[in-house]
């Protein structure tokens, strides 16, 4: 099975900090390069190194701006909305009127070792429009997407950084009152956040993450000011992700922002759980370190963790209704919305509803912490004016995602135990189907070669080859 990551965001979460964690729990630096260098993006250089957080040792992760980028974050200077003076070694010119409006940096506006006279740290943040002599790159999503694509990452990797970039983006749209078709990011289209995003996805996939957990968001309290002026923490972005994805959130006596968008949106992508086991083992831990100075240290813990709770039974709800007054076109959209949201099953049934008219019945599987939110979806995509619910047990294998290399390309595999120790592969249709059509064979042929890789390799269950092949 896949390994469990436990996030212990007390101390805040940003998206260097969490690279950073990663990183420290054992994640390859090297394939990490490897990815980056394989993105269409230039104009920085990426650094790790070991520094000191109230005396821990924690690893660092910086993206070093070549001049034409470095938007020279000021941030701290006006945390709290309170307007201090610079100490800096060079003069600039702060201008808050940019044209294109998000001037609060949901990325990573970094520590270029600007000493401020209060004594703070930098951090992903706030970056507020300079005139450096130089214009500042603003890429819409779709532009961020085109970036991701383009580079030599895993699917799942890619799928990963893609949700990161429509979690941002969407918070974005909602903060400002636009179509997201209208939003352009000075932010998240800077390139340090661009790496950050991507660098999380690719460490995490490296790192064969199935499952997070994240118990609560703790962020502070306070105001900030931005370019659009003095704005309350948490930050409008910051409070839209946790709103749309339910994240819990509780408030410190930090005054400041610990939670960023990125890193919310990092929370929210990875669809993280919110309820430890009752007992876990400690594989192993990582410490990623912020650059900003508060009373708490700029840390985020990462565990690796194994769960030795005694075996509960499995417990699901059902959730049923009965529509006929829907077209087909409405009835597909809702049920891909539903296991977008974390349905674990959504079903159309055809049915004879009241006098005998055909109808449908949905069917939706979902985890009971996921019932009230799922059926507050199924009330805004459908008609109905009622739900059922009916609570079940259910009996289930040990399962994971995996992803093997083929001659055709690579392909997504279901992986299962069966009770006897034996594992079952299942190839992804959709993978298999794409590469049949790109190499013009047939479908058999990728599915069949999906699955004689799938034995031979590696299995994140066992830790070793197909246990029916060893035998």
């Amino acid at each position: 099975m896949g390994r469990t990551l436990y996030l212990d965001c007390t101390n805040g979460i940003s998206g260097d900090m969490t690279v950073a964690a990663l990183l420290d729990l054992g994640a390859s630096e090297e394939k990490l390069r490897a990815a980056l260098a394989s993105l269409p993006l230039g104009g920085y250089r990426v650094e790790v190194s070991r520094v000191a957080k109230a005396g821990l040792s924690a690893c660092d992760f910086d993206v070093v701006l070549d001049a034409a980028h470095d938007g020279h974050d000021h941030d701290m200077a006006y945390l709290h909305g309170h307007a201090h003076d610079h100490a800096h070694d060079h003069a600039h010119d702060h201008v808050h009127d940019h044209h294109h409006g998000h001037g609060h940096d949901h990325g990573n506006a970094r520590d270029h070792h600007h000493e401020h006279d209060h004594g703070h740290g930098h951090d992903e943040g706030h970056v507020h429009a300079h005139d450096h002599g130089h214009h500042h790159e603003h890429r819409s999503p779709a532009d961020i997407d085109a970036i991701i694509e383009a580079g030599a990452l895993t699917p799942g990797a890619k799928r990963l950084a893609h949700r990161m970039v429509q979690v941002l983006a969407a918070a974005e749209a909602k903060a400002h009152g636009v179509e997201l078709a209208e939003v352009h990011f000075h932010e998240v289209g800077a390139v340090d956040s661009i790496v950050d995003i991507v660098s999380v996805a690719v460490l995490l996939d490296d790192l064969g993450i199935s499952r997070v957990i994240v118990p609560e968001l703790v962020d502070g309290h306070g105001t900030i000011r931005c370019q659009h002026g003095v704005i309350p923490v948490p930050v409008p972005a910051t409070l839209n992700i946790v709103a749309a994805h339910g994240l819990p959130l509780s408030i410190c006596e930090v005054e400041g922002e610990l939670v960023t968008p990125t890193g919310a949106a990092i929370v929210a992508a990875c669809k993280a759980e919110h309820e430890l086991p009752q007992r876990f083992v400690v594989e192993r831990v990582g410490l990623g370190a912020g650059k900003r100075a508060y009373s708490r240290p700029s840390l985020l813990r990462a565990m690796i963790i194994v769960d030795a709770s005694p075996v509960p039974q499995d417990r699901v709800v059902k959730l049923e209704c009965d529509v006929d007054d829907a077209t087909g076109e409405q009835l597909a959209y809702a049920a891909e919305r539903l296991m977008e949201e974390g349905a674990r099953e959504a079903h159309w049934v055809p049915v004879f509803g009241k006098k005998g008219r055909p109808a449908y019945q949905l069917q939706v599987i979902a985890l009971p912490k996921d019932v009230a939110r799922l059926e507050k979806l199924i009330f805004a995509e459908t008609p109905t004016i009622g739900i059922r619910r009916t609570p079940m047990a259910r009996t289930v294998l040990e399962r994971c995602e995996d992803t093997v290399s083929t001659p055709y390309g690579d392909v997504r595999v279901k992986r299962s135990m069966l009770p006897g120790g034996s594992e079952r592969a299942k190839p992804e249709l959709d993978d298999c189907a794409r590469l049949a059509r790109a190499a013009g064979v047939p479908l058999a042929t990728v599915a069949t070669a999906a699955r004689h890789a799938a034995r031979h390799a590696a299995s994140p269950l066992t830790g070793d080859k197909n246990r029916s092949e060893r035998e």
